[in-house]
């Protein structure tokens, strides 16, 4: 052994031990269970089961003729246009696409030169806490929402404010905090749709903290039924909104394109940092794809074809819940997106001997407890757009027989 070098027989070798983590790492690592129960969502099913676990989009529907004409496109004559890189904030044809459709259908008069496209939506989220949160910084949440969004608060030194939600979203206070990060078109995960009025009393929050408030427009474009209320962006005439979205639900999960719209005095800072991860913008090919997928009419006729599909789904859910489970859960209305939240009517012990009823009758759903900061009453979530009609209604059937197993026991 070399002179110097001191060593114990109870201390690990050197590539056994655990690395010197900065208190960022420390976080990350304290709260890597949720990312793994996050990723068991993505796992398939035992075979034969019916899962509404999953909300995966359905490919066999997916245009693919439109999207690989579209992507031959943006290769150009022999790839030529793949050795032309884009800009951090990504690729203006796609940023004037997203313009264009937010224009057409949200209202919004979207500037691309305030567009920034991210790698999915969770990026620039992550990368906007990073940018307007300080070590120790509230920052108000929907309680239930998505814990990945409490993960990257945390992870950015903030402190999650989670804040109640009723049957009409998120419930307005006057919180101290300088940010609020909210679902206002379809709340995340029960599906409501938050007020006009519950809407500008927000914004008069904003203004009078000079906070800014993160709309989160995740899961609200397939919408079958009622018009839609005007998106927070929309009314926000002091620069107080940031509106993000994203294409992974709408168009395939591997598609990872999401963006922000930016009030002005947001741009710059978040192009340098974007630039800061990013010199280039990712997936160029993609992005140049889904622009001329968007100009060409090919994603509004996906919307609307998927759309018609998901109705039906959700009708063919509702009219079998109501028919067999109706004493035991409530449907949460909703007119848009992929799942549906339901609360439990029973005991919260029967909910779990439930749970455990259905899946051997070969079923599964999610427990909504997982989107609860503070315990709730007992709730799921039921997915239905990766379904068939037959299979919906033998999952509903299922279930059924899983609460009439429990009253023979």
């Amino acid at each position: 052994m070399a002179e110097g070098i001191a060593a114990t027989a109870d201390q690990p070798p050197l590539a056994e031990r655990a690395p010197a983590l900065s208190a960022w790492g420390q976080r990350l690592m304290s709260q890597s269970g949720e990312y793994v129960s996050a990723q068991l969502l993505l796992k398939e099913p035992p075979p034969g089961t019916i899962s509404f676990a999953n909300a995966r989009m359905p490919m066999e529907d997916f245009p693919y003729s439109e999207w690989r004409s579209a992507l031959s496109y943006a290769g150009g004559s022999g790839g030529a246009e793949l050795q032309n890189g884009a800009p951090p904030e990504g690729d203006i044809e796609l940023r004037r696409a997203i313009a264009g459709h937010l224009r057409f259908t949200r209202g919004i008069q979207a500037d691309p030169e305030h567009i920034v496209v991210f790698s999915g939506s969770m990026q620039g989220l992550v990368l906007m806490f990073q940018l307007l949160v300080d070590p120790g910084d509230h920052v108000v949440m929907e309680d239930p929402g998505y814990q990945g969004i409490h993960r990257g608060i945390s992870l950015s030194g903030g402190i999650p404010l989670p804040s109640p939600v009723d049957d009409a979203g998120l419930i307005p206070c006057e919180w101290d905090a300088g940010l609020l990060v909210v679902s206002p078109s379809r709340q995340y995960p029960t599906g409501a749709v938050l007020p006009l009025e519950r809407r500008r009393v927000l914004l008069n929050w904003a203004r009078s903290r000079q906070a800014f408030i993160i709309e989160d427009d995740y899961d609200s474009e397939f919408r079958w039924g009622g018009k839609p209320i005007e998106p927070l962006k929309m009314l926000d005439d002091e620069g107080r909104v940031i509106f993000v979205g994203s294409f992974s639900k709408t168009m395939f999960t591997g598609l990872r394109i999401g963006y922000a719209l930016l009030p002005p005095s947001l741009v710059e800072a978040v192009v340098q940092a974007k630039a800061l991860y990013e010199p280039i913008s990712p997936a160029v090919l993609e992005q140049r794809a889904l622009a001329r997928f968007i100009v060409r009419g090919g994603y509004g006729r996906h919307l609307r074809r998927m759309t018609r599909l998901y109705g039906a789904r959700y009708e063919a859910l509702r009219h079998g819940m109501e028919a067999h489970a109706s004493g035991l859960f409530r449907l949460h209305p909703g007119d848009a997106g992929l799942h549906v939240y339901a609360n439990w009517l029973r005991s919260a012990e029967e909910y779990a001997l439930f749970q455990e009823a259905a899946r051997k009758r070969g079923v599964m759903f999610r427990d909504a407890a997982a989107y609860h900061r503070t315990p709730g009453l007992p709730a799921a979530c039921f997915g239905f757009s990766h379904l068939g009609i037959s299979s919906i209604e033998e999952g509903v059937a299922r279930m059924a027989q899983a609460w009439r197993d429990m009253q023979k026991t």
